[in-house]
């Protein structure tokens, strides 16, 4: 029997795409969020202080795991060839899975490892470090691919069926973007047409990470509504050697060129019903559960990269000499360095105090997940470049450059290169700046949100009028004063001997209050259009941002000093950075209210109206022809199949 025909791309209105999107979020928040709280102006130390500690049978089933992940890095992984050759040697791949590395996440129960978040997470940074396209590989498999969706939402015999697979023999991708589809999933265009026990896909997904080498596919379409059928965007898992899948395309990047990552089409592949995860249009809801901790895989990978950039920054600046001295006592230099390492101690408390949490499940972390990716993966970025500058013309020549002339072949600008896509990977920017901004205002709708809903009638508004009044006369006037007024407050952070971080913990309170007043203020000034002010919106996640940073990098450091691990030089790791980020903080305050948001809408217009056209004149344009848009309309492959399962 044949499948009904495939619907096109579905239409949709900017109101239908963000109903769709706030379909799929969660709503309620039934377990304690520090960054909810900070966003609220109420500085929950007592969630993160003392810092949470893993059991010791955790902690020793992680060691000797990374002790053995270290030997193999040294011993088996050649970065520069997998550069050389834009590819992952069979044998690392094969060699990691004996190794149990595509496993770390896995229940023991089948045949995982079994590791906790934390030590995942340090398993990723390590690896990486050996190559971040290996890295990506291990991440996209376990976070975001089969075993993470399963592990939330698969019923017990899909866990039985597949999830041994994952944990020793078998890749998995995860299949949401398309051509025209990125993060607005309500235009998703592959379908997955009911016929009898099974559904029938069409449709071509884009950017498929380990999609070339993958034997389990996660993948998302949408479910036409039909007589028993709900519909909806809904989660598979598919076999990826199934008849009527294509791997049209491996795809090249400026980065990670070892990475697996294509074009992959349906054309009429039946996957059968019981291969669904979930319910019927529950896809999106379980894509966005799955990377609330599943986003904690690219930090710690930015954590691997600080570690290595100061690595080579501390060798490189001592051992280069300029007018005199090393480059590393030049304050123009010394100051990146000092960045580097600042940065790079607060992000790991960040993804250690996130992985953790995540890890006892007494938190709801969704918001310090967002905010570990979102500022993990930019200050990587300036991190890399700082040792690309520290370095000169030697960050921007090539490793194999270097060697073939006789010096130590440091990886700098590829660094750069590969760190680049994680401002991108898994939520841009700009997209986890609107997530983290919608989850951080969340009390303000629920109370409020019906007041500015065009759409709701006058009794609807009178009733969130009264609901607003009750909410605002109790929490406005807790925003006024606080411990971050009293000298004495958070006392046990400035032992004595060592630099005083309570303070830094006091302006974090006053800050949280200032950052909540000006939020309300805002939304008080623009109300319904408060969603349009991205500009606004950004700047307070980043301020957000930069406080959970430093109350991280606090707790660390305390926690580190009390029990005698480097304590000293944690406190003053921890007090640089803090300095540095209450500058950040003070900066994008002053950018709240002055800026040029209005007046860059009215070049933004112009730009595209080619009001400026002249401006492009006396340039040639080196790009080929070809449409914006790759044509991703369903149908049979009109190309050689590339997928390469690895055995």
């Amino acid at each position: 029997m044949s499948a009904p025909s495939t619907p096109s791309r579905p239409t949709v209105t900017e109101r239908e795409a963000r109903q769709v999107a706030e379909a799929a979020r969660e709503q309620d928040w039934r377990k304690p969020s520090f960054a909810k709280e900070l966003f609220l102006g109420r500085f929950r130390l007592d969630l993160i202080h003392p810092h949470p500690l893993p059991a010791d049978e955790h902690v020793q089933r992680g060691e000797e795991f990374l002790a053995k992940l270290r030997d193999f890095c040294e011993t088996k992984i050649d970065g520069a060839v997998i550069e050389r050759d834009a590819r992952i040697p069979d044998a690392v791949i094969t060699g990691l899975k004996e190794l149990g590395a595509f496993g770390m996440k896995i229940d023991t129960k089948y045949g995982g490892l079994g590791l906790t978040q934390v030590y995942y997470n340090k398993a990723l940074a390590l690896v990486g470090s050996a190559n971040p396209a290996i890295g990506a590989l291990l991440s996209a498999h376990q976070s975001i691919g089969v075993p993470q969706p399963l592990k939330l939402f698969g019923t017990q015999e899909q866990k039985d069926t597949f999830l041994p697979r994952c944990a020793r023999t078998d890749i998995s991708a995860f299949l949401l973007t398309e051509p025209d589809v990125g993060s607005d999933p309500a235009r998703l265009a592959t379908t997955a047409v009911p016929d009898g026990d099974d559904y029938v896909l069409d449709g071509v997904k884009l950017w498929t990470t380990n999609g070339v080498v993958a034997d389990l596919l996660v993948v998302m379409a949408r479910v036409p509504k039909s007589e028993g059928h709900r519909g909806g965007i809904t989660a598979f898992v598919v076999e990826a050697a199934s008849e009527g899948i294509t791997v049209e395309n491996r795809n090249a990047f400026m980065g990670l060129r070892g990475l697996e990552n294509g074009v992959t089409r349906f054309h009429r592949v039946r996957v059968p019903a019981a291969h669904r995860i979930g319910p019927e249009g529950a896809g999106l809801k379980i894509a966005l559960t799955t990377l609330n901790t599943g986003r904690l895989s690219l930090p710690a990978m930015c954590v691997g990269a600080g570690k290595w950039s100061l690595k080579i920054a501390r060798e490189w600046s001592a051992a280069r000499e300029q007018w005199g001295k090393p480059v590393g006592l030049h304050e123009a230099v010394g100051s990146k360095i000092s960045f580097i390492a600042a940065t790079t101690f607060a992000l790991e408390a960040v993804l250690d105090l996130s992985s953790q949490m995540a890890d006892e499940d007494r938190n709801d972390i969704r918001i310090e997940a967002a905010l570990a990716k979102l500022y993990g993966s930019e200050m990587a970025w300036l991190m890399a470049d700082h040792l690309v500058q520290i370095r000169g013309g030697r960050g921007f020549e090539t490793a194999a450059s270097l060697a073939a002339r006789g010096e130590r072949a440091v990886p700098a600008e590829q660094i750069l290169r590969d760190l680049r896509i994680n401002r991108i990977f898994e939520g841009s920017t700009e997209i986890m700046h609107l997530l983290i901004a919608r989850e951080a205002v969340d009390a303000h709708l629920s109370v409020a949100g019906d007041l500015i809903d065009p759409d709701k009638s006058l009794s609807d508004k009178a009733r969130a009028g009264a609901q607003a009044g009750v909410f605002y006369a109790k929490w406005l006037p807790k925003l006024v004063a606080g411990p971050g007024q009293l000298p004495r407050s958070y006392a046990e952070f400035h032992p004595s001997g060592h630099p005083d971080l309570s303070g830094h913990l006091r302006y974090v309170e006053r800050t949280a209050r200032k950052l909540a007043r000006s939020t309300f203020y805002a939304m008080s000034r623009w109300q319904g259009r408060m969603e349009s002010k991205q500009g606004f919106l950004g700047r307070i996640v980043d301020i957000g941002a930069e406080l959970f940073a430093m109350s991280a990098a606090c707790v660390r450091a305390e926690h580190l000093r009390a029990r005698g691990d480097h304590g000293r030089e944690a406190y003053q790791l921890a007090d640089a950075f803090c300095r540095q980020a209450r500058i950040r903080v003070e900066e994008l305050f002053g950018r709240l209210w002055t800026n040029t948001d209005d007046l860059d809408r009215k070049v933004v217009k112009g730009v595209l109206a080619g009001t400026y056209e002249w401006l492009e004149q006396g340039v040639v344009d080196p790009s080929g022809s070809g449409p914006w848009i790759a044509d991703a309309a369903p149908g049979p492959a009109q190309r050689e199949n590339v997928h390469r399962p690895i055995r």
